[in-house]
């Protein structure tokens, strides 16, 4: 046996901790897609829409905690563009919980999620708006994945589209921002392009570039954005970067994925 398997049997029957959490990952991957359900993984249960991005998303967020932050103030105000089913918003009243958090979520199902989990967790100061965001107060069409990849849809390419609310971002940037999280499947240019002259009231931003297949990237715009309104930036692309000229890969019609983290 290996050094590492000794550790994990180790672990496995002496730290009750991780044999629940080894045994709930295992319960999670062995259930259908799409399969709403609850789990305990966090602490508390919680209520999930889809095992296969959740455990995803508790990985990015509560392990290698892509979200943390520094801040001054015991009572940050936090933007979550993008909530999904709440994770990010759990993830930052745990680390600040005087924080002040906005979130939106424009899927229907996953905003009844959202608003459950809030509730069953008593999360206070979290406003919580069932819309997208946007570069105008307006009504868009939506493509609803059913976890984690729905998107405002302006091609007309889908049959499967809803009518959503959508409220502009600039709108909620009239003050001190100090973390603002962007993960809006695509609309994060258009988005970032309107707010471009009050960029300077948001002090750190998370933002996930996406670009799609035969439409013209913009990264290297969104960028010069984020660098005039004087951050610094670091950030990672997304993917197992595998043979990247010889497997293209694509991923619901997204050629290119990115994390960016902006800083000052």
């Amino acid at each position: 046996m290996t050094r590492e398997y000794i550790e994990f049997l180790r672990r496995f029957f002496f730290d009750r901790e991780f044999r629940s959490k080894h045994l709930e990952y295992r319960r999670l991957g062995n259930l259908p897609r799409y399969h709403k359900t609850t789990t305990n993984l966090l602490g508390k249960p919680i209520d999930i829409v889809d095992n296969y991005s959740f455990l995803g998303l508790y990985e990015e967020i509560f392990e290698d905690e892509i979200y943390r932050f520094e801040t001054e103030t015991a009572e940050p105000y936090i933007i979550d563009g993008g909530s999904n089913i709440g994770l990010s918003v759990i993830y930052f009243k745990k680390i600040f919980p005087k924080a002040k958090v906005v979130a939106f979520e424009p899927d229907k199902n996953l905003f009844s999620v959202l608003t459950q989990n809030m509730r069953s967790l008593g999360l206070n100061d979290v406003v919580a708006h069932e819309c997208a965001l946007w570069s105008e107060d307006t009504r868009l069409d939506f493509m609803a994945e059913g976890s984690d990849s729905g998107r405002i849809d302006e091609s007309n390419s889908s049959n499967d589209v809803i009518k959503v609310k959508a409220l502009r971002l600039k709108s909620f940037l009239d003050r001190k921002v100090d973390f603002l999280k962007l993960d809006i499947e695509g609309a994060e240019f258009r988005v970032l392009e309107d707010c471009r002259d009050v960029l300077k009231n948001v002090e750190k931003l998370f933002v996930e570039y996406h670009s799609f297949e035969n439409q013209p990237q913009t990264i290297d715009k969104l960028l010069e954005i984020l660098l005039s309104a004087g951050f610094r930036l670091s950030g990672s692309p997304i993917g197992d970067g595998k043979s990247p000229f010889y497997r293209r890969e694509s991923f619901r019609g997204m050629d290119f994925q990115m994390n960016i983290c902006a800083y000052r």
